[in-house]
């Protein structure tokens, strides 16, 4: 085996130049800070993951929990007969698709505006962020006072400008596309915040040889731009997709998953079934097949945008 260059001018590779070895106290001390998160991580995340997975498996009841008792796949089963459940699946990707774009696009169109020089920049900045900071069940009360069907703020409105008293969040073809918008307003501030961090970092070097490419506005975004924050956005792609496919606030507290379960998702129907129905087995049992299409879909897309921003 042919050595190295370095190796051939005696010079050590840096790999071996920065190596520590630690003293015994020095691990101990490392542990002992690190000991207090691995036993949080074991009781709260770890540990729940357990035990829901030992009750897939069974017919526990939440009430009579040590009496469940093995009944091989029958939950399964189960789960794939059960139309509610496909009901709940269909309506969680049709969110899903929706609004993640509608999101990303909103929070990166506002990220540029606020990284152009533009007066009340700061004001701009704070009022997109407002909605994030508040809480989903507070936001979604305020929504749905404001979207009643008798008394709304936004029908008296619409009433008196000439047109029809809107059902919204009781016509099953309007609650979803609300919650989607609702739901897209929100979480949009944060992402902001995100890109406009990666926009300020982008170097001025690169724009200016960009003019002196004699680039315009439109070429520097799609071959500057775009390409320089890829890394950002593959981020911000997979934690909000992971966020959308955890959808229940909004229509637990708006719609209650209806009308005609039009917005029943998959994270409301696990909730339901395991606490308001009791039915614990059943609802691990949908817990695990679901955590598992997520794991799929969030690495897949990790391993994708991970090859493009290499």
């Amino acid at each position: 085996m042919t050595k190295s260059t370095t190796e051939r001018r005696g010079i050590k590779p840096h790999y071996t130049l920065f190596k520590k070895r630690y003293s015994t106290q020095d691990t101990i001390v490392g542990w002992a800070f690190l000991l207090p998160a691995v036993i949080l991580g074991l009781i709260f995340i770890i540990g729940p993951m357990v035990v829901s997975l030992s009750y897939s498996f069974t017919d526990a009841h939440l009430l009579k929990l040590d009496q469940a008792t093995f009944n091989n796949f029958k939950n399964f089963i189960r789960a794939f007969k059960d139309e509610t459940l496909w009901e709940a699946f269909k309506n969680t990707m049709y969110f899903v698709i929706c609004v993640v774009p509608l999101q990303l696009g909103v929070a990166y169109g506002l990220a540029l505006i606020l990284n152009s020089k533009i007066k009340c920049n700061t004001f701009f900045r704070w009022a997109f962020f407002v909605p994030v900071m508040l809480s989903l069940a507070v936001t979604s009360t305020l929504w749905m006072n404001l979207l009643n069907e008798q008394d709304g703020l936004i029908n008296a409105l619409l009433e008196n400008l000439g047109f029809n008293r809107q059902k919204f969040l009781s016509d099953p073809k309007q609650a979803m596309p609300i919650i989607i918008f609702i739901s897209a307003w929100q979480g949009a501030g944060y992402q902001m915040l995100i890109f406009l961090s990666a926009l300020k970092n982008i170097p001025k070097e690169v724009y200016e040889a960009s003019d002196v490419d004699g680039a315009n506005k439109w070429q520097k975004l799609i071959y500057v731009t775009c390409p320089m924050i890829k890394s950002t956005f593959s981020f911000i792609l997979v934690t909000t997709l992971i966020g959308a496919f955890r959808l229940i606030t909004q229509p637990m507290i708006m719609t209650g998953g209806g009308p005609l379960n039009k917005t029943m998702t998959m994270s409301y129907y696990i909730y339901q079934n395991g606490i308001k129905f009791w039915d614990v087995g059943y609802s691990s049992a949908i817990a695990l097949l679901y955590t598992i299409f997520m794991a799929v879909i969030a690495l897949t897309l990790n391993k994708v945008t991970g090859k493009e921003n290499t």
